[in-house]
């Protein structure tokens, strides 16, 4: 019998057709009671599905903890101040970063309110339960729409690799887009007509000559959520960590299958239209197109870098007056190239300031976008 989330999908299929792979990743990630994160099934760390910064441990909270008072000091020290954060999954980052400003920089503490963007209701009280002695500093919002600030940050830690993508592929002289189709009860893969307008003009910008069937993704919801981060503050700075690549290694010839990938207890799923709702799914994001959107909104680009050196430029001092070994572990796992030194990018963009601005985390900066 086949998992309610299947039945749904496969319902959907029956009465409107087809489905582009997009709205098949937002049912299977976000459908309100079977979706992979909205039902709060999605396991993080090492007994989880998957393994993020924060899996690590507290130190990549603490270093960003060290950007984000450089951030506050350039915005003048204001004292109305607003840390953002999407994509908190269980708070351990909030946690982290405001466990850092408490310790090492008091005063932005002092004047920082933290913000949690969270839709899901179970995800938000379980980061309520989290941060409950901190309750005082920490205020909940279920989208962007309902946040306007006067200054501050913005922080995600893997948030637009888990957007619905649409899949295209190309066959030799014109771009299809990969849907979800049914047959005999199970989903399967099946080439259509591009679905609209907008995907058709970003196909056209996916650097060639290609392979013919080379298979790739566009993710079009990164530059609506862009565009809805720029509108919530009238100055301040984005800070986005993700793993991805620049533009002309996600669409190298010799990917031709793309980066779409399902995960379940840190083993890659060959299906990702099995078990809807169970399993993770995750695209690599195109930094280049995220910095153009980001440019388009009227966010400035202030530094991207690979997860190594950004972690070495906040973290060189720190450990150059010793640490304990567990954070010299922790140091190694998050800025070896053999971990998640290279795979893993950080950006950072600024709004409303009148002037570039130099950022510690960027002083060491490789794998510049190509734009």
């Amino acid at each position: 019998m086949s998992a309610p989330l299947t039945e749904i999908i496969l319902s959907e299929i029956a009465a409107r057709g087809p489905m582009p792979f997009r709205r098949f990743m937002e049912l299977a990630l976000y459908h309100a009671e079977h979706g992979y994160y909205a039902s709060g099934r999605a396991s993080i760390g090492r007994r989880g599905d998957f393994f993020t910064n924060v899996s690590v441990g507290p130190l990549f909270g603490r270093l960003l903890a060290r950007q984000i008072a450089e951030m506050w000091r350039v915005l003048g020290g204001t004292a109305d101040f607003t840390i953002i954060e999407q994509g908190a999954h269980g708070g351990e980052l909030a946690a982290d970063v405001l466990g850092g400003l408490r310790e090492m920089f008091p005063e932005c503490h002092e004047a920082a309110r933290y913000r949690i963007v969270e839709p899901f209701p179970n995800l938000a009280a379980r980061q309520q339960g989290r941060l409950r002695a901190m309750a005082g500093k920490v205020e909940w919002s279920r989208s962007l729409d309902e946040v306007r600030v006067p200054a501050g940050v913005h922080i995600s830690n893997e948030l637009p690799d888990a957007f619905p993508v649409h899949v295209v592929k190309w066959t030799g002289s014109a771009w299809c887009e990969r849907m979800v189709s049914a047959q005999d009860g199970q989903l399967v893969f099946a080439d259509g007509e591009i679905s609209s307008g907008e995907l058709r003009d970003a196909c056209v910008r996916i650097p060639g000559p290609l392979p013919e069937g080379y298979t790739t993704e566009v993710n079009l919801a990164a530059a609506a959520w862009i565009r809805e981060v720029a509108a919530t503050m009238e100055r301040g700075f984005v800070l986005a960590v993700d793993y991805g690549y620049p533009r002309h290694e996600y669409y190298a010839p010799t990917r031709t299958a793309g980066t779409l990938s399902a995960y379940a207890a840190h083993r890659r799923e060959p299906d990702p239209l099995a078990r809807p709702g169970e399993i993770d799914l995750t695209a690599h994001v195109d930094f280049d197109s995220l910095i153009e959107s980001a440019a388009a909104a009227g966010l400035r680009l202030e530094g991207f870098t690979d997860q190594h050196h950004f972690m070495v430029a906040l973290g060189v001092e720190h450990f150059a007056d010793g640490a304990h070994a567990a954070e010299r572990r922790a140091f190694q796992t998050l800025m070896h190239p053999q971990f998640m030194g290279t795979a893993f990018k950080a950006a950072g963009f600024s709004k409303g300031l009148a002037a570039a601005t130099p950022l510690t985390g960027f002083r060491f900066a490789r794998g510049q976008a190509d734009g």
